[in-house]
């Protein structure tokens, strides 16, 4: 017989109060918010709880932008509360960074008097509907006596399947009211394995292929199962791609490894993919950027695509095999494959492609960009963690610099500007013990830089560098591109960085050669506090790849 399920006591409590009991059930740690007076009563339950810090930000927006960097680097849900319409608002960038990047994420939002409802109250937006679009799932609670049901489902489905947001609508007259509640267990995250004839058919496509190529995605991460793919890929001796801004989902000095599918993407790294009869995509939703704008796979090459999402599956590309499973059960089970291919020689020599590609030799005549990759790959530890902004700065971060450990890196595959900063802030709280550096320009940094003052308030020592030429820089890039030499918008002020890190309380430093930016990252690594070191670049160098002169050249034939 089954033994009788034990009976969960029940307790006389308020909403606010039976959120905070669920947080503390879920094992958050960190909640990140700017405060409105829309959720007073959660803020008050709170500052009662010892165990969950609350780290309020400058702006909703950056607020978001930690809470999906910690939860990214946690593996643990992020929280995220404001108010009302206009905050919500702000914080929807985050909202949709979480839902295209597969990021568990709960948001809750302060919501008008529930009687003010359908009259325009103050700040009033049907804030469920609002987010529908880019969140898993949205609701508003309406009794006090359903917070257990909804909001642990919110961390339910938040977690479960492909993760993602899940936005909590909360009038405020529900808030302060009492009810009795009962609550259950913490989520529990399904990890369903391939089925046998499953196993079976990934055997027989592999069996048959002469060149097998794997790339990897979030959902490796997500079900850490970084180990499990190393081990998967050394059985069988499969080359290893990453999928866009998922570096660190497998070693990059490793001999399997063959690069990164991200954007701008160099040709040696795209003819591995070419050459590729058989892709196995591993927690990968295969984007408009890992699958370089769905021109990546062609019709005479099998996919097998293994994703913990149903409709993932096949959304893109009709799979020869798609299975739904976890990512580490799918890759343990399918060590227990026979399979007799001689894939070494396929996997050497595209790794030395890929080695090709990437190698991070500077001379006097590179610009400072790849000179700072150079002086950050000798001077950072291995498990130093790097977050970045959206911009072409990126491409020589994404080209040259090496992740050799899980937990190195966190980025946004939605693109999002203004993200790097506050990004690292959440990282850091998650890995207290690594550096921590976010990558920016000038444009996307100026877009949260306040979030360094918060940083200095709550004694987060991130360093950020801050790449400045002056200028949107990718927009000018696409600009010179298409409409040569007609620059419009995308001229920026001269701004001191270094200035405005020091008004806050954070250290600055400003440098220009390769010499002044190793001097200024020891200073910072050895004083850890929060620092923003300036690297003044030249316009013309406005790519990896490319020069200003050398995109209008190449427009002029």
């Amino acid at each position: 017989m089954k033994a009788a399920k034990t009976a969960r006591a029940s307790k006389i409590m308020t909403a606010a109060q039976g959120i905070v009991e669920i947080l503390k059930t879920e094992g958050i740690r960190n909640v990140f918010c700017v405060p409105g007076e829309s959720y007073l009563p959660l803020l008050d339950a709170l500052h009662d709880e010892e165990d969950i810090r609350v780290i309020s930000a400058r702006h909703e927006g950056g607020a978001s932008f930690m809470a999906e960097g910690y939860a990214k680097s946690s593996l643990t849900p992020g929280v995220v509360m404001a108010t009302r319409g206009v905050g919500a608002a702000n914080l929807s960038i985050g909202v949709h960074t979480a839902y295209q990047d597969s990021t568990p994420m709960v948001v809750f939002l302060g919501q008008v008097h529930s009687k003010f409802r359908g009259r325009e109250g103050f700040q009033e937006v049907d804030l469920d509907r609002y987010f529908q679009h880019i969140a898993k799932w949205t609701v508003e609670v309406k009794d006090p006596e359903r917070i257990p049901e909804l909001v642990q489902r919110a961390f339910r489905v938040a977690q479960t399947g492909r993760p993602g947001p899940v936005v909590v609508s909360l009038p405020e007259d529900v808030l302060p009211k009492s009810a009795e509640m009962r609550f259950g267990p913490a989520a529990i995250k399904p990890k369903p394995a391939p089925a046998m004839e499953e196993i079976h058919e990934v055997e027989k496509l592999l069996a048959a292929a002469e060149k097998p190529l794997i790339i990897a995605g979030g959902g490796v991460k997500s079900a850490q199962a970084e180990e499990a793919l190393l081990a998967f890929a050394e059985q069988y001796q499969i080359p290893v791609m990453a999928a866009f801004r998922r570096h660190d989902v497998f070693p990059n000095d490793h001999p399997l490894y063959v690069g990164h599918l991200g954007l701008g993407t160099h040709k040696n790294i795209l003819q591995t993919a070419a050459e590729a009869g058989v892709l196995l995509a591993i927690g990968t939703r295969l984007s408009e950027v890992t699958t370089q704008d769905y021109q990546l796979i062609a019709p005479e090459q099998s996919l097998i695509h293994i994703d913990i999402s149903y409709d993932t599956i096949g959304q893109v590309y009709a799979p020869d095999a798609g299975i739904v499973a976890d990512a580490r059960e799918a890759l343990l089970a399918l060590t227990n494959m026979t399979l007799s291919g001689n894939w070494e020689k396929w996997a050497k020599k595209r790794h030395h492609a890929y080695q090709e590609a990437s190698r991070l030799e500077v001379s006097h005549k590179d610009g400072i960009n790849k000179h700072t990759m150079k002086v950050m790959s000798d001077l950072l530890p291995e498990d130093a963690l790097f977050t970045n902004d959206a911009g072409n700065f990126a491409g020589w971060l994404h080209a040259f610099y090496l992740f050799k450990q899980e937990h190195t890196y966190v980025g946004p595959t939605s693109g999002a500007m203004g993200y790097g900063m506050p990004a690292a802030l959440g990282a850091k709280l998650a890995f207290p013990e690594k550096p921590v550096i976010a990558l920016s320009g000038d444009g996307g940094f100026m877009m949260t830089m306040q979030e360094l003052e918060t940083a200095v308030r709550y004694q987060i020592p991130v360093i950020c560098i801050v790449y400045n030429n002056q200028m949107y820089g990718t927009i000018r890039m696409h600009q010179e591109i298409h409409y040569p030499e007609k620059v419009i918008g995308t001229d920026l002020g001269m701004v001191s960085f270094k200035d405005m890190a020091a008004s806050v309380g954070a250290d600055g430093y400003v440098a220009d050669t390769s010499e002044t930016f190793a001097e200024a990252l020891k200073q910072a690594l050895a004083k850890n506090h929060p620092a923003v070191i300036e690297v003044l670049t030249n316009k013309e160098q406005i790519s990896v790849s490319s020069t200003i002169t050398q995109i209008r050249n190449r427009a002029k034939k």
